[in-house]
């Protein structure tokens, strides 16, 4: 491991240091990573809050959006100053106050069938907050081709959805949750029914601890499986892809 801990950053991350399952291996692991954060709405806010925080290398930006005053119920790593601004640059200079120590590329674009590839190739883990199915169809299919895994997450009035596709050609893969020709709807979007912000922040946390558990090898990713959550109930259940709903009471 050559990604060595400064003594600031021993100080920094001694709680995670602290943990068995992590240490010094762990976070070593966390510092040489390289994670993508597609779409810096709701979901992304919060995962790269966590991901910045958690001391994650390299974090990437990818939106090509501004942010717009209906944004600012969910979307907390925006302020009202931001308003009209850039997305990806806002996002990226609050992940950098937040940990001077970490690398942020920006990605001032949407995501297109052209660029792809490109914006995607250079990542180790992708997440995927984006809000329509032809660019998550997009984004897994081409981390599929290059062997990336992908945390993707929905959220839509008060309820969530969180899983995992794996880098394998074995592992279910996004046309097996969402095979071709399903409806737009199958997909959870809250632009145009509206979503309670606290979900967002539930399940784009979730998504940043898919994603470490995935550098780290800490416990069992959600590959197969989907992760439901109800906020008006206060419950989580799962189900693995094409079998009967399991309650899991969380």
């Amino acid at each position: 491991m050559t990604d060595k801990l400064t003594p600031d950053e021993v100080r920094r991350y001694r709680a995670h240091l602290l943990l068995k399952s992590v240490g010094g291996t762990g976070q070593q692991q966390l510092k040489a990573a390289r994670v993508l954060v597609a779409g810096a709405g709701g979901l992304g806010s919060p995962a790269l809050a966590y991901l910045a925080g958690a001391g994650v290398g390299t974090l990437g930006i990818v939106d090509g959006d501004h942010v717009d005053l209906s944004n600012l119920n969910r979307q907390i790593v925006y302020t009202a100053a931001a308003v009209g601004t850039s997305k990806t640059q806002q996002a990226a200079q609050f992940a950098r106050a937040l940990n001077p120590d970490i690398t942020v590329i920006e990605h001032a674009e949407r995501l297109t069938p052209e660029n792809a590839e490109r914006v995607v190739g250079d990542y180790h883990v992708v997440l995927d907050g984006l809000d329509n199915l032809d660019s998550r169809c997009l984004l897994a299919h081409t981390a599929r081709a290059l062997a990336i895994p992908v945390v993707s997450g929905a959220a839509n009035g008060l309820d969530g959805q969180l899983t995992v596709f794996g880098p394998n050609p074995t592992d279910p893969g996004f046309d097996d949750l969402f095979p071709p020709g399903v409806a737009e709807s199958a997909v959870m979007a809250c632009e145009a029914t509206g979503i309670l912000g606290p979900v967002t922040g539930v399940i784009g946390t979730l998504m940043a601890m898919e994603a470490i558990k995935l550098v780290t090898g800490l416990g069992e990713p959600l590959i197969g499986r989907l992760m439901l959550y109800e906020g008006a109930a206060a419950r989580f259940s799962e189900f693995s892809y094409g079998e009967p709903i399991t309650d899991r009471g969380a």
